[in-house]
Protein backbone atom coordinates (compact mmCIF):
# COMPACT_ATOMS: atom_id res chain seq x y z
CA UNK A 1 0.00 0.00 0.00
CA UNK A 2 1.34 3.41 -0.94
CA UNK A 3 1.40 5.74 2.03
CA UNK A 4 2.75 9.27 2.04
CA UNK A 5 3.27 11.35 5.14
CA UNK A 6 3.43 15.13 5.12
CA UNK A 7 4.74 17.40 7.87
CA UNK A 8 3.70 20.96 7.04
CA UNK A 9 5.01 23.68 9.38
CA UNK A 10 2.89 26.78 9.89
CA UNK A 11 4.10 30.12 11.21
CA UNK A 12 1.65 30.31 14.09
CA UNK A 13 2.04 28.75 17.53
CA UNK A 14 0.30 31.21 19.85
CA UNK A 15 -3.20 31.73 18.45
CA UNK A 16 -4.36 28.16 18.78
CA UNK A 17 -7.77 28.91 17.29
CA UNK A 18 -5.98 29.74 14.04
CA UNK A 19 -3.95 26.53 14.24
CA UNK A 20 -7.09 24.49 14.93
CA UNK A 21 -8.83 25.95 11.89
CA UNK A 22 -5.90 25.04 9.64
CA UNK A 23 -5.71 21.54 11.08
CA UNK A 24 -9.48 21.12 10.73
CA UNK A 25 -9.55 21.65 6.97
CA UNK A 26 -6.67 19.25 6.57
CA UNK A 27 -8.02 16.48 8.80
CA UNK A 28 -11.47 16.64 7.20
CA UNK A 29 -10.02 15.50 3.89
CA UNK A 30 -11.20 11.92 3.27
CA UNK A 31 -8.40 9.36 3.10
CA UNK A 32 -6.12 11.30 5.46
CA UNK A 33 -5.29 10.54 9.07
CA UNK A 34 -4.10 13.31 11.36
CA UNK A 35 -1.16 11.88 13.26
CA UNK A 36 -0.02 14.77 15.41
CA UNK A 37 0.07 18.52 15.91
CA UNK A 38 2.52 20.47 18.03
CA UNK A 39 2.42 24.21 18.73
CA UNK A 40 5.32 26.13 20.29
CA UNK A 41 4.62 29.70 21.46
CA UNK A 42 8.32 30.62 21.74
CA UNK A 43 9.01 29.50 18.19
CA UNK A 44 5.52 30.77 17.25
CA UNK A 45 5.26 27.74 15.03
CA UNK A 46 3.09 24.63 14.65
CA UNK A 47 4.07 21.30 13.17
CA UNK A 48 1.34 19.05 11.77
CA UNK A 49 1.86 15.40 10.83
CA UNK A 50 -0.59 13.54 8.62
CA UNK A 51 -0.57 10.50 6.35
CA UNK A 52 -2.68 8.66 3.81
CA UNK A 53 -2.79 7.79 0.14
CA UNK A 54 -0.79 10.22 -2.02
CA UNK A 55 -3.73 12.03 -3.66
CA UNK A 56 -5.52 12.54 -0.35
CA UNK A 57 -2.41 13.87 1.38
CA UNK A 58 -1.81 16.31 -1.47
CA UNK A 59 -5.41 17.53 -1.27
CA UNK A 60 -5.20 17.97 2.51
CA UNK A 61 -1.91 19.87 2.35
CA UNK A 62 -3.16 22.27 -0.29
CA UNK A 63 -6.26 22.91 1.82
CA UNK A 64 -3.97 23.69 4.76
CA UNK A 65 -1.84 26.08 2.70
CA UNK A 66 -4.94 27.93 1.47
CA UNK A 67 -6.26 28.32 4.99
CA UNK A 68 -2.86 29.50 6.27
CA UNK A 69 -2.74 32.14 3.52
CA UNK A 70 -6.16 33.30 4.63
CA UNK A 71 -5.40 33.48 8.36
CA UNK A 72 -1.67 34.26 8.81
CA UNK A 73 0.07 37.58 8.12
CA UNK A 74 3.86 37.28 8.35
CA UNK A 75 4.17 41.06 8.67
CA UNK A 76 2.72 40.63 12.18
CA UNK A 77 4.63 37.45 13.04
CA UNK A 78 7.44 37.23 15.57
CA UNK A 79 9.12 34.12 16.91
CA UNK A 80 12.42 32.45 17.67
CA UNK A 81 12.33 30.12 14.67
CA UNK A 82 13.38 31.19 11.15
CA UNK A 83 10.46 31.39 8.72
CA UNK A 84 9.74 32.46 5.19
CA UNK A 85 6.06 31.64 4.78
CA UNK A 86 2.68 31.29 6.44
CA UNK A 87 2.98 27.64 5.50
CA UNK A 88 6.71 27.67 5.95
CA UNK A 89 7.77 24.19 4.87
CA UNK A 90 5.85 21.40 3.21
CA UNK A 91 7.80 18.12 3.06
CA UNK A 92 6.46 14.83 1.69
CA UNK A 93 7.84 11.60 3.14
CA UNK A 94 7.43 8.11 1.60
CA UNK A 95 6.23 5.19 3.73
CA UNK A 96 4.83 1.72 3.03
CA UNK A 97 5.26 0.84 -0.65
CA UNK A 98 5.82 4.47 -1.61
CA UNK A 99 9.16 5.54 -2.99
CA UNK A 100 11.07 8.78 -2.98
CA UNK A 101 9.91 9.20 -6.59
CA UNK A 102 6.31 9.22 -5.33
CA UNK A 103 7.17 11.89 -2.79
CA UNK A 104 8.98 13.93 -5.45
CA UNK A 105 5.95 13.75 -7.72
CA UNK A 106 3.72 15.10 -4.94
CA UNK A 107 6.19 17.88 -4.18
CA UNK A 108 6.13 18.90 -7.86
CA UNK A 109 2.32 18.86 -7.97
CA UNK A 110 2.01 20.81 -4.73
CA UNK A 111 4.56 23.38 -5.87
CA UNK A 112 2.76 23.92 -9.16
CA UNK A 113 -0.63 24.51 -7.52
CA UNK A 114 0.82 26.81 -4.84
CA UNK A 115 2.69 28.86 -7.44
CA UNK A 116 0.15 28.98 -10.27
CA UNK A 117 -3.19 28.94 -8.46
CA UNK A 118 -2.29 30.71 -5.23
CA UNK A 119 0.35 33.08 -6.61
CA UNK A 120 2.90 32.15 -3.94
CA UNK A 121 6.60 31.63 -4.77
CA UNK A 122 7.96 28.13 -4.18
CA UNK A 123 11.47 26.99 -3.29
CA UNK A 124 12.19 23.27 -3.54
CA UNK A 125 14.52 21.65 -1.00
CA UNK A 126 16.05 18.30 0.04
CA UNK A 127 15.46 15.63 -2.63
CA UNK A 128 13.21 18.01 -4.60
CA UNK A 129 15.85 20.77 -4.84
CA UNK A 130 16.40 22.27 -8.31
CA UNK A 131 19.74 23.76 -7.30
CA UNK A 132 22.31 21.76 -5.26
CA UNK A 133 22.79 24.50 -2.67
CA UNK A 134 19.03 24.59 -1.98
CA UNK A 135 18.93 20.97 -0.86
CA UNK A 136 19.78 22.41 2.55
CA UNK A 137 16.56 23.92 3.93
CA UNK A 138 18.26 26.78 5.83
CA UNK A 139 19.97 28.08 2.66
CA UNK A 140 16.91 30.14 1.77
CA UNK A 141 14.78 29.95 4.89
CA UNK A 142 17.35 31.28 7.36
CA UNK A 143 17.41 34.61 5.56
CA UNK A 144 13.89 35.16 6.88
CA UNK A 145 10.73 36.57 5.34
CA UNK A 146 11.72 40.25 5.60
CA UNK A 147 15.11 39.87 3.90
CA UNK A 148 13.85 37.68 1.06
CA UNK A 149 10.85 39.98 0.57
CA UNK A 150 13.12 43.00 0.14
CA UNK A 151 15.75 41.36 -2.08
CA UNK A 152 14.06 38.64 -4.13
CA UNK A 153 13.33 40.83 -7.14
CA UNK A 154 16.98 41.77 -7.70
CA UNK A 155 19.01 38.90 -6.19
CA UNK A 156 19.38 35.89 -8.56
CA UNK A 157 20.36 33.73 -5.62
CA UNK A 158 16.86 34.23 -4.18
CA UNK A 159 14.90 33.66 -7.40
CA UNK A 160 12.04 31.21 -6.68
CA UNK A 161 11.92 27.86 -8.45
CA UNK A 162 8.26 28.44 -9.29
CA UNK A 163 5.87 31.36 -9.12
CA UNK A 164 6.27 35.14 -9.08
CA UNK A 165 9.57 36.85 -8.33
CA UNK A 166 7.98 38.61 -5.41
CA UNK A 167 6.85 37.18 -2.10
CA UNK A 168 3.16 37.06 -1.33
CA UNK A 169 2.50 40.25 0.69
CA UNK A 170 1.24 38.35 3.76
CA UNK A 171 1.97 34.66 3.15
CA UNK A 172 5.55 34.93 1.89
CA UNK A 173 6.80 31.78 0.14
CA UNK A 174 6.63 28.03 0.72
CA UNK A 175 9.57 25.63 0.96
CA UNK A 176 8.35 22.40 -0.65
CA UNK A 177 10.38 19.23 -0.31
CA UNK A 178 10.64 15.46 -0.45
CA UNK A 179 12.73 13.78 2.19
CA UNK A 180 13.36 10.76 4.35
CA UNK A 181 11.78 10.58 7.83
CA UNK A 182 13.17 13.43 9.94
CA UNK A 183 13.12 13.74 13.72
CA UNK A 184 12.77 17.19 15.25
CA UNK A 185 14.69 16.78 18.50
CA UNK A 186 15.39 19.49 21.07
CA UNK A 187 17.59 19.52 24.16
CA UNK A 188 16.81 22.14 26.81
CA UNK A 189 19.53 23.73 28.95
CA UNK A 190 19.24 25.24 32.42
CA UNK A 191 20.50 28.70 31.59
CA UNK A 192 19.06 31.89 30.15
CA UNK A 193 22.23 32.60 28.15
CA UNK A 194 21.29 31.89 24.53
CA UNK A 195 24.95 32.21 23.51
CA UNK A 196 25.58 28.83 25.15
CA UNK A 197 22.85 27.14 23.08
CA UNK A 198 24.12 28.75 19.89
CA UNK A 199 27.71 27.75 20.62
CA UNK A 200 26.73 24.12 21.24
CA UNK A 201 24.52 24.08 18.11
CA UNK A 202 27.52 25.30 16.15
CA UNK A 203 29.67 22.48 17.59
CA UNK A 204 27.33 19.67 16.58
CA UNK A 205 25.93 21.06 13.31
CA UNK A 206 26.94 18.93 10.35
CA UNK A 207 28.01 21.68 7.98
CA UNK A 208 30.25 23.15 10.70
CA UNK A 209 32.17 19.90 11.10
CA UNK A 210 29.84 18.27 13.63
CA UNK A 211 27.56 15.35 12.85
CA UNK A 212 26.66 14.72 9.23
CA UNK A 213 22.92 14.29 9.75
CA UNK A 214 22.36 17.05 12.29
CA UNK A 215 21.06 20.54 11.62
CA UNK A 216 21.07 22.63 14.78
CA UNK A 217 20.19 26.09 16.03
CA UNK A 218 20.22 27.73 19.45
CA UNK A 219 17.08 29.41 20.78
CA UNK A 220 15.90 31.26 23.86
CA UNK A 221 12.70 29.99 25.51
CA UNK A 222 11.74 33.19 27.30
CA UNK A 223 8.59 31.88 28.92
CA UNK A 224 10.59 29.19 30.71
CA UNK A 225 13.76 31.17 31.32
CA UNK A 226 15.93 28.57 29.59
CA UNK A 227 17.57 28.00 26.21
CA UNK A 228 17.33 25.20 23.69
CA UNK A 229 19.51 23.39 21.20
CA UNK A 230 16.98 22.65 18.45
CA UNK A 231 17.95 19.90 16.01
CA UNK A 232 16.64 18.33 12.84
CA UNK A 233 17.95 14.77 12.67
CA UNK A 234 17.82 14.08 8.94
CA UNK A 235 18.94 10.45 9.22
CA UNK A 236 18.57 8.91 12.67
CA UNK A 237 20.34 5.74 11.52
CA UNK A 238 23.44 7.76 10.62
CA UNK A 239 23.35 9.92 13.75
CA UNK A 240 21.14 8.34 16.46
CA UNK A 241 19.30 10.46 19.02
CA UNK A 242 21.48 9.34 21.91
CA UNK A 243 24.63 10.44 20.05
CA UNK A 244 23.22 13.95 19.64
CA UNK A 245 22.01 14.04 23.25
CA UNK A 246 25.31 12.89 24.74
CA UNK A 247 27.28 15.44 22.75
CA UNK A 248 24.98 18.30 23.71
CA UNK A 249 25.32 17.19 27.33
CA UNK A 250 29.11 16.99 27.05
CA UNK A 251 29.38 20.54 25.73
CA UNK A 252 26.82 21.79 28.25
CA UNK A 253 29.06 20.40 31.01
CA UNK A 254 32.00 22.31 29.54
CA UNK A 255 29.96 25.50 29.77
CA UNK A 256 28.85 24.66 33.29
CA UNK A 257 25.12 24.37 32.55
CA UNK A 258 22.80 21.41 33.13
CA UNK A 259 20.58 19.60 30.66
CA UNK A 260 17.05 19.95 32.05
CA UNK A 261 15.24 17.83 29.49
CA UNK A 262 14.77 16.96 25.85
CA UNK A 263 11.75 16.66 23.56
CA UNK A 264 10.62 15.25 20.26
CA UNK A 265 8.43 17.57 18.20
CA UNK A 266 5.98 15.69 16.01
CA UNK A 267 6.42 11.97 15.47
CA UNK A 268 9.36 9.62 15.36
CA UNK A 269 9.96 6.17 13.89
CA UNK A 270 9.86 3.52 16.64
CA UNK A 271 13.28 2.26 15.58
CA UNK A 272 14.86 5.54 16.70
CA UNK A 273 13.54 5.03 20.25
CA UNK A 274 14.54 1.35 20.23
CA UNK A 275 18.11 2.45 19.40
CA UNK A 276 18.12 4.78 22.42
CA UNK A 277 16.83 2.02 24.72
CA UNK A 278 19.36 -0.44 23.37
CA UNK A 279 22.21 2.01 23.96
CA UNK A 280 21.36 3.13 27.48
CA UNK A 281 20.13 -0.23 28.78
CA UNK A 282 22.96 -2.10 27.02
CA UNK A 283 20.46 -4.62 25.74
CA UNK A 284 21.94 -7.74 24.19
CA UNK A 285 20.47 -9.27 21.03
CA UNK A 286 17.63 -6.75 20.99
CA UNK A 287 15.12 -7.00 18.12
CA UNK A 288 11.78 -5.41 17.29
CA UNK A 289 10.14 -8.77 18.01
CA UNK A 290 10.59 -8.11 21.73
CA UNK A 291 8.11 -5.21 21.53
CA UNK A 292 4.71 -6.21 22.90
CA UNK A 293 2.71 -3.69 20.84
CA UNK A 294 4.35 -4.93 17.64
CA UNK A 295 3.10 -8.43 18.36
CA UNK A 296 -0.36 -7.18 19.26
CA UNK A 297 -0.77 -5.26 15.99
CA UNK A 298 0.56 -7.95 13.65
CA UNK A 299 -2.96 -9.33 13.23
CA UNK A 300 -4.17 -6.00 11.86
CA UNK A 301 -2.61 -6.71 8.48
CA UNK A 302 -4.76 -8.14 5.69
CA UNK A 303 -2.83 -11.39 5.99
CA UNK A 304 -3.53 -11.43 9.72
CA UNK A 305 -7.24 -10.81 9.15
CA UNK A 306 -7.51 -13.61 6.58
CA UNK A 307 -5.75 -15.93 9.02
CA UNK A 308 -8.21 -15.00 11.78
CA UNK A 309 -11.12 -15.54 9.36
CA UNK A 310 -9.74 -19.02 8.58
CA UNK A 311 -9.33 -19.92 12.25
CA UNK A 312 -11.60 -22.56 13.78
CA UNK A 313 -13.58 -19.93 15.69
CA UNK A 314 -17.07 -18.56 14.89
CA UNK A 315 -15.90 -14.94 14.73
CA UNK A 316 -14.94 -13.18 12.60
CA UNK A 317 -17.36 -14.82 10.19
CA UNK A 318 -19.62 -14.12 7.25
CA UNK A 319 -20.84 -10.77 8.56
CA UNK A 320 -17.30 -9.44 8.85
CA UNK A 321 -16.46 -10.84 5.41
CA UNK A 322 -19.47 -8.96 4.02
CA UNK A 323 -18.04 -5.77 5.50
CA UNK A 324 -14.72 -6.41 3.78
CA UNK A 325 -16.48 -6.93 0.44
CA UNK A 326 -18.28 -3.61 0.88
CA UNK A 327 -15.01 -1.88 1.76
CA UNK A 328 -13.42 -3.26 -1.40
CA UNK A 329 -16.35 -2.03 -3.48
CA UNK A 330 -16.04 1.51 -2.16
CA UNK A 331 -12.27 1.39 -2.59
CA UNK A 332 -12.78 0.55 -6.27
CA UNK A 333 -15.26 3.41 -6.64
CA UNK A 334 -12.79 5.80 -5.01
CA UNK A 335 -10.06 4.56 -7.33
CA UNK A 336 -12.06 5.01 -10.55
CA UNK A 337 -13.31 8.47 -9.55
CA UNK A 338 -9.76 9.44 -8.55
CA UNK A 339 -8.37 8.38 -11.93
CA UNK A 340 -11.17 10.30 -13.66
CA UNK A 341 -10.16 13.47 -11.82
CA UNK A 342 -6.73 13.25 -13.44
CA UNK A 343 -8.09 13.26 -16.99
CA UNK A 344 -8.94 16.50 -18.82
CA UNK A 345 -11.20 14.39 -21.04
CA UNK A 346 -13.71 14.13 -18.19
CA UNK A 347 -13.35 17.67 -16.88
CA UNK A 348 -17.11 18.32 -17.14
CA UNK A 349 -17.70 15.54 -14.61
CA UNK A 350 -14.93 16.49 -12.16
CA UNK A 351 -17.24 18.09 -9.62
CA UNK A 352 -19.46 15.01 -9.57
CA UNK A 353 -16.43 12.71 -9.33
CA UNK A 354 -15.03 14.71 -6.39
CA UNK A 355 -18.28 14.14 -4.52
CA UNK A 356 -18.32 10.46 -5.49
CA UNK A 357 -14.73 10.00 -4.33
CA UNK A 358 -15.40 11.75 -1.03
CA UNK A 359 -18.53 9.68 -0.34
CA UNK A 360 -16.80 6.45 -1.37
CA UNK A 361 -13.99 7.04 1.11
CA UNK A 362 -16.44 7.79 3.90
CA UNK A 363 -18.40 4.63 3.15
CA UNK A 364 -15.23 2.57 2.90
CA UNK A 365 -14.34 3.65 6.44
CA UNK A 366 -17.85 2.79 7.60
CA UNK A 367 -17.62 -0.67 6.01
CA UNK A 368 -14.38 -1.37 7.86
CA UNK A 369 -16.00 -0.24 11.09
CA UNK A 370 -18.96 -2.53 10.52
CA UNK A 371 -16.55 -5.42 10.03
CA UNK A 372 -15.33 -4.97 13.57
CA UNK A 373 -18.79 -4.26 14.95
CA UNK A 374 -20.13 -7.51 13.47
CA UNK A 375 -17.44 -9.50 15.23
CA UNK A 376 -18.01 -7.63 18.49
CA UNK A 377 -21.79 -8.12 18.28
CA UNK A 378 -21.40 -11.87 17.84
CA UNK A 379 -18.92 -12.10 20.71
CA UNK A 380 -21.31 -10.15 22.92
CA UNK A 381 -24.12 -12.53 21.98
CA UNK A 382 -21.98 -15.55 22.87
CA UNK A 383 -21.00 -13.89 26.14
CA UNK A 384 -24.66 -13.40 27.03
CA UNK A 385 -25.09 -17.16 27.28
CA UNK A 386 -22.53 -17.18 30.08
CA UNK A 387 -24.80 -15.05 32.25
CA UNK A 388 -25.79 -17.15 35.29
CA UNK A 389 -29.12 -18.88 34.79
CA UNK A 390 -30.36 -17.57 38.11
CA UNK A 391 -30.09 -14.00 36.79
CA UNK A 392 -33.73 -12.89 36.22
CA UNK A 393 -32.66 -10.68 33.32
CA UNK A 394 -30.68 -13.38 31.51
CA UNK A 395 -33.26 -14.03 28.76
CA UNK A 396 -33.79 -10.31 28.15
CA UNK A 397 -30.04 -9.77 27.89
CA UNK A 398 -29.65 -12.63 25.42
CA UNK A 399 -32.47 -11.23 23.30
CA UNK A 400 -30.94 -7.74 23.40
CA UNK A 401 -27.62 -9.20 22.23
CA UNK A 402 -29.41 -11.02 19.39
CA UNK A 403 -31.12 -7.83 18.25
CA UNK A 404 -27.79 -6.01 18.27
CA UNK A 405 -26.23 -8.85 16.28
CA UNK A 406 -29.00 -8.51 13.68
CA UNK A 407 -28.82 -4.72 13.46
CA UNK A 408 -25.18 -4.66 12.38
CA UNK A 409 -25.62 -6.76 9.19
CA UNK A 410 -28.85 -4.86 8.50
CA UNK A 411 -26.79 -1.68 8.50
CA UNK A 412 -24.27 -3.43 6.21
CA UNK A 413 -27.10 -4.18 3.77
CA UNK A 414 -28.12 -0.51 3.77
CA UNK A 415 -24.51 0.48 3.17
CA UNK A 416 -24.13 -1.89 0.22
CA UNK A 417 -27.42 -0.63 -1.22
CA UNK A 418 -26.20 2.97 -0.99
CA UNK A 419 -23.17 2.05 -3.07
CA UNK A 420 -25.25 1.50 -6.20
CA UNK A 421 -25.67 5.24 -6.87
CA UNK A 422 -21.92 5.77 -6.67
CA UNK A 423 -21.23 2.76 -8.88
CA UNK A 424 -23.72 3.98 -11.46
CA UNK A 425 -21.99 7.37 -11.46
CA UNK A 426 -18.53 5.96 -12.24
CA UNK A 427 -20.07 3.67 -14.84
CA UNK A 428 -21.72 6.57 -16.67
CA UNK A 429 -19.33 9.47 -16.06
CA UNK A 430 -16.07 7.90 -14.87
CA UNK A 431 -13.10 7.07 -17.07
CA UNK A 432 -14.13 4.31 -19.44
CA UNK A 433 -10.61 2.87 -19.27
CA UNK A 434 -11.54 1.57 -15.81
CA UNK A 435 -15.20 0.82 -16.44
CA UNK A 436 -14.60 -2.88 -15.69
CA UNK A 437 -13.86 -1.83 -12.12
CA UNK A 438 -17.38 -0.40 -11.89
CA UNK A 439 -18.73 -3.88 -12.60
CA UNK A 440 -16.28 -5.36 -10.10
CA UNK A 441 -17.59 -2.91 -7.51
CA UNK A 442 -21.15 -4.06 -8.22
CA UNK A 443 -20.13 -7.68 -7.66
CA UNK A 444 -18.44 -6.78 -4.37
CA UNK A 445 -21.55 -4.87 -3.28
CA UNK A 446 -23.71 -7.86 -4.19
CA UNK A 447 -21.52 -10.17 -2.10
CA UNK A 448 -21.70 -7.73 0.78
CA UNK A 449 -25.46 -7.30 0.46
CA UNK A 450 -26.38 -10.99 0.43
CA UNK A 451 -23.68 -11.98 2.93
CA UNK A 452 -25.12 -9.43 5.35
CA UNK A 453 -28.70 -10.55 4.56
CA UNK A 454 -27.93 -14.13 5.62
CA UNK A 455 -26.58 -12.84 8.92
CA UNK A 456 -29.78 -10.87 9.48
CA UNK A 457 -31.87 -13.98 8.84
CA UNK A 458 -29.90 -16.30 11.09
CA UNK A 459 -30.26 -13.87 13.99
CA UNK A 460 -33.93 -13.08 13.36
CA UNK A 461 -34.70 -16.83 13.63
CA UNK A 462 -34.07 -16.65 17.37
CA UNK A 463 -35.42 -13.19 18.16
CA UNK A 464 -38.74 -13.26 20.02
CA UNK A 465 -39.64 -9.63 19.34
CA UNK A 466 -42.16 -10.07 16.51
CA UNK A 467 -42.34 -6.35 15.91
CA UNK A 468 -38.60 -6.13 15.29
CA UNK A 469 -38.63 -9.23 13.09
CA UNK A 470 -41.49 -8.01 10.93
CA UNK A 471 -39.95 -4.61 10.40
CA UNK A 472 -36.46 -5.98 9.68
CA UNK A 473 -37.66 -8.66 7.22
CA UNK A 474 -39.87 -6.16 5.39
CA UNK A 475 -36.92 -3.83 4.94
CA UNK A 476 -34.74 -6.71 3.73
CA UNK A 477 -37.30 -7.77 1.14
CA UNK A 478 -37.88 -4.24 -0.13
CA UNK A 479 -34.16 -3.48 -0.43
CA UNK A 480 -33.44 -6.77 -2.15
CA UNK A 481 -35.92 -6.25 -4.97
CA UNK A 482 -34.49 -2.89 -5.94
CA UNK A 483 -30.89 -3.92 -5.27
CA UNK A 484 -31.03 -6.95 -7.59
CA UNK A 485 -32.63 -4.98 -10.41
CA UNK A 486 -30.24 -2.02 -10.24
CA UNK A 487 -27.11 -4.11 -9.71
CA UNK A 488 -27.95 -6.26 -12.71
CA UNK A 489 -28.59 -3.20 -14.87
CA UNK A 490 -25.21 -1.65 -14.02
CA UNK A 491 -23.33 -4.92 -14.54
CA UNK A 492 -25.03 -5.55 -17.88
CA UNK A 493 -24.26 -2.01 -19.07
CA UNK A 494 -20.59 -2.49 -18.32
CA UNK A 495 -20.47 -5.92 -19.95
CA UNK A 496 -22.13 -4.52 -23.07
CA UNK A 497 -19.49 -1.78 -23.31
CA UNK A 498 -16.70 -4.33 -23.05
CA UNK A 499 -18.18 -6.50 -25.81
CA UNK A 500 -18.27 -3.70 -28.39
Amino acid sequence: MKIIAAVPNFSEGRRLDIVDEIVRVMSETPGVKLLDKESDPDHNRSVVSLAGDPDSVLEACLAGVRKAVELIDLNKHEGQHPRIGACDVLPFVPFGDSTMEDALMLAEKAGKVIAEEMGIPVYFYEEAAKRPERADLPYIRNRQFETVRDRVAEDPDLEPDLGPKALHPTAGAVMVGARKPLIAYNVNLGTSDVKVAKAIANRIRGKEGGFKYVKALGFELKDRGIVQVSMNMTDYTGTPLHVAFENVRMWADRYGVPVVGSEIVGLTPARAIYDVAEFYLRLENFTDNLILEKKLTEGETLEGYISSLAAATPAPGGGAAAGLSAAQAFALIAMVSGITLKSKKYEEHWEEMRKVRSKAREKMALALRLMKEDEEAFNNFMASYKIPKEDPDRTAKIQAALVAAAEVPLESMRLAFSGLDLTDAINKHGTQQAVSDAASAVLQLRTAFFGAKLNVLINVMNIKDEGFNKKALAEVEKMQKEFVTRAEEIYNEVEAKLKK
